[in-house]
């Protein structure tokens, strides 16, 4: 080859060294495969005393994960919701939240450190160089996995290794009881609270807008007048809670024009009492047809019809608006004769 002469591109020329005699010396193939060093074992591979000072470390972990969730249990019963503290740079936060969050932080690190130090200290960390195969494995190729999954289960311990394989078996059986207990953050189990509201046999009925007690001549024919039961009051802590319950609405009918019977011996000249909140998903209702008599909610248009019983006559409500008995005392005032007679509000699985 002339020195103006180029290999062609899928020549390859040999790769030249000069070693320390000055020779020449020519490797054939200049991109061969170095292949993977040689092996270095850990301490742990060869010093039991080692090894099983790390089995130590890891059962610490796995242990101090079990410790961690028995703390966030008793965290989440003993500690107020309302307690706050004052914790460096946030400053004053629920002390509830911040424990069970460090408590379930230290459990799951617990597990994951654990698992990481296991293996990368007691696990075999041999070097293992595989060919590439077909998708779909041989017989041989199973049984050479199968092989090698027997091999890796001896290999990682976890049959020898009893305190790191039972603490692992306790940190994993304890952490989900986190989750459980988390359940109960959903809130108090409600009880008899849905089937009862403020209102009780004597209570009077109180303007919601004056704050006053209602007489009947304060009810007049085609006006839509909202009340609340006496004793309630705006700056109280459970005042919305209470009221999106207890929230009334009156009309006032010409008793002639009431076609439900019960309905009727349930008012008071013509003076009917209806729950403000909507059968359907709990909307107020605010909207009145003095002609038809029907009471629209603005939600999602459910209609109902004070004259025969707050029964729906259309829209997605599922049942008829709970109504309250009333009458008037021997002052003069209207009254509620009792609590509603059903609960108030959206229908739920346990609602007879």
């Amino acid at each position: 080859m002339s020195s103006h002469e180029i290999p062609e591109a899928d020549e390859q020329l040999p790769e030249k060294r000069e070693t320390a005699e000055g020779a020449v010396e020519v490797s054939e193939d200049p991109f061969a495969d170095p292949g993977m060093p040689p092996h270095e074992h850990r301490k742990q591979d060869i010093d039991e005393r080692a090894a099983r000072r790390s089995e130590r470390t890891v059962a610490l972990l796995f242990t101090s994960s079990m410790l961690a969730t028995i703390a966030f249990i008793a965290a989440y019963v003993a500690i107020p919701v309302d307690k706050y503290i004052y914790v460096f740079p946030i400053g004053h936060i629920s002390a509830l939240n911040f424990t069970l969050g460090l408590t379930l932080g230290v459990a799951l690190f617990g597990i994951g450190a654990g698992a990481v130090h296991w293996a990368r200290t007691l696990m075999s960390d041999v070097e293992i160089a595989d060919e590439r195969h077909p998708i779909e494995a041989s017989p041989e190729v199973k049984a050479k996995v199968m092989a090698d999954f027997r091999a890796g289960a001896a290999e990682s311990g976890f049959g020898r290794r009893k305190l790191a394989r039972n603490t692992l078996f306790g940190a994993l059986a304890l952490v989900p009881l986190s989750g459980l207990v988390l359940l109960g953050g959903l809130g108090p189990m409600p009880g008899t609270k849905l089937r009862h509201t403020k209102w009780a046999k004597g209570k009077l009925l109180m303007n919601q807008n004056t704050m006053q007690p209602l007489r009947p001549e304060d009810i007049v024919v085609g006006s839509l007048t909202f009340a609340m039961p006496e004793g309630m009051e705006e700056d109280q802590h459970d005042f919305q809670t209470e009221i999106a319950k207890a929230a009334l609405m009156l009309v006032r009918l010409q008793p002639e024009d009431i076609k439900d019977k019960h309905e009727l011996d349930w008012s008071h000249d013509g003076i009917v009492a209806f729950s403000k909140i909507c059968t359907h998903v709990g909307c107020p209702i605010n909207l009145y047809e003095q002609q038809t008599h029907h009471v629209l909610c603005p939600c999602h248009q459910s209609t109902f019809d004070l004259a025969d019983g707050g029964r729906v006559i259309f829209g997605p409500a599922g049942h008829a608006l709970p109504q309250l008995h009333i009458t008037v005392n021997d002052e003069g005032y209207l009254e509620a004769m009792g609590d509603f007679p059903e609960p108030v509000g959206p229908a739920f699985w346990e609602r007879g």
